[in-house]
């Protein structure tokens, strides 16, 4: 496996753990949100909606946590890219659209942990192709 696939993989269970840790602090207390990341209108958020985005945290943390274990299985990696490109609309649209959320480092962190993971993850996949050449080549 290339350096590059492995630093890919160190990074995606870096940011699936990181990712785990904002589940907890929003099933504990849901102020985290509206102080951290939706500043522009805390009175929206609630308890509910503090769960709601916990269990979405969560998935996106496990989703990640098995591309890192399992890099090859292009239908796991799609999904996770993917899981990247919805939280970077999200913010986007909680920044832009709906004005719900301000660029505060709270916000900035997870804009740029995705988009540095979308590039990322689109430059790993230039490397598996090579990958999957080269075993072919093996075989033949």
């Amino acid at each position: 496996m290339s350096r590059f696939l492995n630093v890919l993989r160190s990074w995606l269970v870096m940011v699936s753990v990181i990712a785990a840790g904002n589940t907890l602090q929003s099933f504990r207390d849901h102020s985290f949100l509206s102080e951290k990341l939706y500043t522009s209108t805390p009175g929206l958020v609630n308890g509910l909606q503090a769960r709601t985005f916990g269990i979405w945290t969560l998935l996106s943390s496990v989703i990640r946590c098995l591309c890192a274990i399992d890099i090859r299985n292009k239908t796991l990696y799609y999904i996770t890219l993917f899981t990247f490109f919805m939280a970077l609309v999200h913010f986007l649209s909680e920044v832009y659209i709906y004005h719900t959320a301000a660029l505060t480092i709270g916000v900035m962190a997870p804009l740029m942990v995705s988009s540095f993971s979308i590039l990322g993850m689109l430059i790993g996949l230039q490397y598996l192709e090579v990958e999957a050449l080269s075993q072919n080549k093996k075989k033949n």
